[in-house]
Formats: structure tokens, C-alpha cells, sequence
């Protein structure tokens, strides 16, 4: 992994979007798999089919996030979206490899973003960092890899 500080470069919020579309894709594929057959049993039943989405795959859905994310950035510096767009995740202090306090810290942050109406990914079109809430939270940039 490169570490050359002069030729770091931020990510642009269109190939980060890119990059949170696939994830987001990949853990829901994730879990539609792993619950495929409670989903596909109440699947004539609308009502219980929202109920199952809200109440059953809520926590799961949550922890899968921040695990991907977690393990991910910490290990790779980029998730798999990341990744195929081009894009790593470096400490921002540093501007090396993200520590696993720093990765938890960003996809827990990251959960909060999603939950606020998406408040804390919009915080990155108004700072020269493009930092978005889990950057700030987790101490990181997005750069082009």
C-alpha cells in the first residue's frame, strides 16, 4: 500500500457514493442470504414481511455493517466498493493504515450517518476535507488509491 504523502489525492464524493452503493449492495445480498428462508416464509405477507425487515434483520443488519466496515478498512484500507472505484481509507493524522479503534470508531460513526436521514454524508460537501461524520468520528480520509 502506498504511503507517499506527496501524492495523495482526496476521493471525489461521486466515486465515494459509488463505493457506499456497492458495499451497501454486497451486505444486503449478505443478508438476504443469511435469512433467505425466514424472508421467503412470510413473503406473501406484506405486513409480516415489514414487520421481519424492522424488528429481525434491524440488529443483524447493524452489526454486519459495522463488522464489513470495520474489518475492511482496517485490514485493506478500503472496503470492496472502495476498492473497485479506487479509493482507500487512510488515518488522517498520519495518512497510513487506519487502526482497528479508528475503523470501529468510522463504522459506528458511519451507522449514525445512515440513521440521520444520511445528515452525517452530507457534512462532506461542506468541509475541505470531504470529511464526512465517520471520518471525523473515526479520524480518516478518503483518498484515490
Amino acid at each position: 500500500m502506498q504511503n507517499n504523502s506527496d501524492n495523495l489525492q482526496l476521493a471525489s464524493m461521486r466515486s465515494r457514493a459509488l463505493g457506499y452503493v456497492i458495499d451497501d449492495f454486497l451486505v444486503t445480498i449478505i443478508i438476504m442470504m443469511i435469512f433467505w428462508e425466514d424472508i421467503i416464509s412470510v413473503s406473501q405477507d406484506m405486513d409480516a414481511l415489514m414487520y421481519l425487515l424492522k424488528a429481525e434483520l434491524a440488529f443483524p443488519l447493524i452489526m454486519l455493517k459495522v463488522i464489513y466496515q470495520t474489518f475492511f478498512v482496517w485490514y485493506y484500507g478500503a472496503t470492496i466498493g472502495k476498492i473497485v472505484v479506487k479509493i482507500r481509507v487512510i488515518d488522517a493524522n498520519e495518512w497510513g493504515r487506519v487502526s482497528m479503534f479508528s475503523s470501529f470508531l468510522r463504522a459506528v460513526g458511519r451507522i449514525f450517518s445512515e440513521m440521520f436521514f444520511y445528515i452525517g454524508f452530507l457534512i462532506g460537501f461542506f468541509n475541505n476535507g470531504r470529511k464526512t461524520f465517520h471520518d471525523i468520528t473515526g479520524r480518516t480520509l478518503v483518498v484515490n488509491a
